[in-house]
């Protein structure tokens, strides 16, 4: 059971680390944090990936991952969603924040490395998750490696 939760939290970590790597992908915004996302199954298959403003300047990262998701995949209902940063619970540019996509898609299971800073707007997104009965893991160890790639906004360095 032990080597089941350590191996569990090592594949947390890899996927975690992908989506870390897929937010470099995004092209600058001094206005917007740079974020990747992974949907993955719970056999471990990653079923979409999305960066910020992969096709639009104002798409978040989960947006994206989503989007390219037929709703109706039963596989959703056993999914993780893995992104770099807390999903947002408002937006500025949609009125459908990624806390509110992640709930309607059913996942229940949401793994971040930061906790979005209030640069921008105030974020409750896994207080949200978790009030909804969603499984919500923080690896903020990784986080330092989300603010490297967000060092370009005021304050984060």
């Amino acid at each position: 059971m032990i080597d089941d939760r350590i191996d569990a939290r090592i594949e947390d970590r890899r996927l975690l680390r992908e989506a870390i790597e897929l937010a470099e992908k995004c092209p600058p915004s001094d206005t917007a944090f740079s974020v990747g996302a992974l949907v993955v199954a719970a056999d471990g298959t990653v079923l979409a990936s999305g960066y910020s403003r992969e096709a639009d300047p104002h798409d978040h990262a989960e947006e994206t991952a989503l989007a390219k998701l037929d709703p109706a995949d039963h596989r959703l209902a056993g999914a993780t969603i893995y992104s770099s940063l807390e999903p947002c619970s408002t937006r500025s540019s949609h009125p459908v924040s990624c806390t509110q996509l992640i709930l309607a898609a059913g996942i229940p299971r949401i793994v971040f490395a930061w906790r979005e800073p209030a640069l921008f707007v105030d974020c409750i997104g896994a207080e949200l998750l978790r009030a909804a009965g969603r499984e919500v893991a923080e690896m903020a160890e990784l986080a330092p490696l989300v603010r490297r790639t967000n060092a370009h906004l005021p304050g984060v360095a």
